[in-house]
């Protein structure tokens, strides 16, 4: 079986990954885009806390957590996987109560979450925090590297004899794959290491509700941008995955297919505190406001924005000026931190609502819209387009995910 997967983000190189491990041909083509998602994702793996009405999307992200564990064994490497926990976190107690009951209804189904309990001095566990805050404490919850896992996944892939080629995947509307040569692309290499929601939208514990529709301003990103070089390059496959991430929408779209998937920017902080060990510290999610989690290497990492801005995968100073003044509201101690990086990413966001996985036709594969939880569930969801793509029946039911045919 020969498959061809557009897009290296998380989704993409975890179908690569899983697909060669069932003994499939696989070609990863990726077009370097600006903006992709998976480099500019803290990381957060703690899926109990959000869609709080929304079953079908918490369960696509209860099985992206709960598969981790046994991915990390499989690749054998440190993609910075680790099990921290995380801190909800808020002045007034009585904000803790909603989200305290969720927990309490999820857990019999979802014990890795772990016992959730009350933590009474939050600064012990994470030193900069605002004195006199209440928090809870979900023990289960775990931070990962987006780049690590990645990369991590790729070179399981390359190794299981699948190849990544750099340049612009375009479809004929029968589904066979030309590709072209870019300028502007960058090459992947296996040595690289809110808006509050709507009155009538169920809340997330920290994260704003997807728009019910692609915002008017929003252009879709073209591959054509890239200026293409020279004739397509047919690449033979007998099915093909499209986990483009925001620009999916425009890959499909000769299939005669109009999927309103677009990007929404988050803008995030990694700021460093020179001889303190912020290994161990756990994630801290107020319940509006900036996420923190601590890495390796003193590093602290504050954000993100949600802005719906259209393709435009830049650093503002507004953004970075929301960050830091709510990162700053939250732990006070990060005042004398230094700033050593910023990142922004585009998180695909399908339109009507959760994740878009599914066939398009009988030889395309969607795998896209995780929006923030790209990190959580993305290995998963690339085991599901594998899944599919090999004909198999997929580890999720995809019902709920499947695009309109």
């Amino acid at each position: 079986m020969r498959v061809v997967v557009i897009g290296s983000g998380i989704v993409g190189a975890g179908a690569a990954y899983h697909l060669t491990r069932r003994g499939a041909a696989v070609t990863v083509v990726d077009a370097g885009c600006q903006g992709g998602a998976t480099r500019a994702g803290a990381g957060i793996v703690c899926p109990w806390v959000d869609h709080p009405e929304d079953d079908d999307w918490y369960r696509l992200t209860r099985e992206g957590a709960r598969a981790y564990p046994a991915l990390v064994e499989e690749l054998g490497e440190d993609i910075g996987y680790a099990k921290v926990g995380a801190l909800l976190v808020a002045e007034d107690p009585v904000d803790l109560e909603p989200v305290r009951a969720l927990l309490r209804r999820r857990h019999a189904a979802a014990p890795e979450m772990g016992d959730v309990v009350d933590v009474h001095t939050p600064t012990e566990l994470f030193p900069p925090l605002s004195d006199g805050l209440s928090a809870l404490l979900v023990p289960g919850a775990a931070r990962v590297d987006g780049c690590s896992v990645r990369d991590a996944l790729l070179r399981a892939a390359m190794a299981g004899g699948a190849q990544v080629r750099t340049g612009v995947a375009t479809l004929t509307p029968d589904g066979r794959v030309l590709l072209y040569q870019a300028e502007g692309s960058t090459q992947w290499s296996p040595a690289v290491a809110a808006a509050p929601p709507a009155e009538d939208e169920p809340a997330s514990w920290r994260q704003a509700a997807p728009l019910s529709a692609a915002p008017a301003a929003a252009a879709p990103a073209s591959p054509e941008a890239l200026r293409l070089t020279g004739e397509g390059v047919p690449v033979e496959a007998d099915m093909v995955i499209v986990a483009a991430g925001a620009w999916t929408g425009e890959v499909c779209r000769p299939l005669g297919v109009e999927l309103p998937v677009f990007p929404r920017r988050g803008q995030i902080l990694h700021a460093t505190m020179e001889g303190v060990d912020t290994a161990w510290w756990p994630i801290i999610l107020p319940r509006t406001g900036p996420y923190l989690l601590g890495f390796p290497d003193s590093r602290v990492v504050v954000g993100a924005t949600v802005e719906d801005v259209g393709f435009s995968p830049r650093v503002t100073m507004g953004g970075l000026d929301e960050v830091i003044e709510a990162g700053l509201r939250v732990a006070p101690g990060l005042f004398n931190a230094t700033v050593t990086e910023t990142r922004v990413g585009l998180r695909p966001v399908y339109a009507p609502g959760r994740a878009l996985i599914g066939p398009l036709t009988d030889r395309v594969i969607v795998a896209t819209g995780l929006s923030a939880y790209g990190l959580t569930a993305g290995p998963f969801t690339g085991e599901v387009a594998a899944a599919l793509a090999l004909g198999e029946t997929p580890p999720l039911d995809i019902a709920p995910y499947a695009p309109p045919r």
